[in-house]
């Protein structure tokens, strides 16, 4: 008899248990996952999967653990919506559904051996946490490592222990800024932009990710190709509104491409003839 082989669908969903919560503002929380089946979500930095709650609905979620990780992964939440708001009332050992990983991640085998110039902005740094760990995993496989984090107070500051670690490490370069200070911050103040001239970077192998809010990108990529950066060397990853994921639906249709399936990360190359659109 000849043997079936049954697809999985990508359309499935996958049961996961929550493991761990911790607040990291008032607004977001981390949530550390584990799928039921006890198998391994396989997915790259900048990668994003379909996070559901029965009965209430479904949101993409980025991915922000090191993918080297295989025990569990990790998400960031925050508290915008029916489902978001839904999920920070979970609590450890609650189920939710999860589908994926969807989408382009950041090219690793290509930044490797590089420079990398990480710039979040807010919620931004989420998903380039998952870069930061991987890169600080494989310390070897990388150049210099620049990390530049800009929000709008230090109450949203996101993970920050891990921030206060980052800039003691010897091997590499983070700073840090706000649009409004408080009388306790001793730290930069201003846009994310005024960190970007100080940078000393060589042009030519250094590799940029850029994951912020939408109005930050026109200026810091000005401020990049003041830099030299090349136009291929500049990695951009881009929120739009998806339901499928898969590039079905159309809902986070850019002209041509769609974010969730030829992206979330795009070369400034790829994009820019379509900047106005975005």
């Amino acid at each position: 008899m000849e043997k079936v082989v049954i697809k999985k669908s990508p359309y499935n969903v996958k049961k996961a248990r929550i493991i761990d919560i911790k607040q990291l503002t008032e607004k977001e929380k981390l949530f550390r996952v584990i799928l039921e089946d006890n198998s391994w979500l396989d997915y790259e930095p900048g990668q994003f999967i379909m996070v559901s709650l029965m009965g209430i609905g479904e949101i993409p979620i980025s991915i922000c653990s090191s993918p080297l990780n295989r025990d569990y992964f990790e998400i960031c939440v925050r508290a915008v919506g029916k489902v978001t708001e839904s999920m920070h009332r979970l609590n450890v050992g609650e189920i939710i559904g999860v589908r994926g990983p969807y989408g382009n991640g950041f090219p690793i085998r290509m930044i490797e051996a590089h420079d990398l110039l990480i710039i979040a902005g807010g919620l931004g740094l989420a998903p380039l946490r998952s870069l930061i760990l991987y890169a600080i995993d494989n310390r070897r496989d990388f150049g210099e490592i620049h990390i530049l984090f800009g929000c709008k107070t230090p109450e949203e500051l996101l993970f920050s222990d891990e921030i206060e670690e980052w800039g003691r490490r010897l091997d590499l370069h983070f700073a840090c800024t706000v649009d409004r200070a408080d009388p306790d911050w001793k730290g930069n103040v201003g846009l994310i932009t005024s960190l970007i001239p100080g940078v000393d970077i060589d042009p030519i192998r250094t590799y940029a990710a850029v994951v912020g809010p939408p109005i930050m990108y026109k200026f810091v990529i000005k401020e990049l190709l003041a830099k030299g950066l090349p136009v291929d060397q500049i990695l951009l990853s881009f929120e739009r509104h998806m339901k499928c994921g898969m590039g079905k639906c159309g809902r986070c249709q850019i002209q041509n491409l769609y974010c969730c399936k030829d992206g979330p990360v795009f070369t400034f190359k790829e994009i820019m003839d379509m900047a106005e659109a975005l």
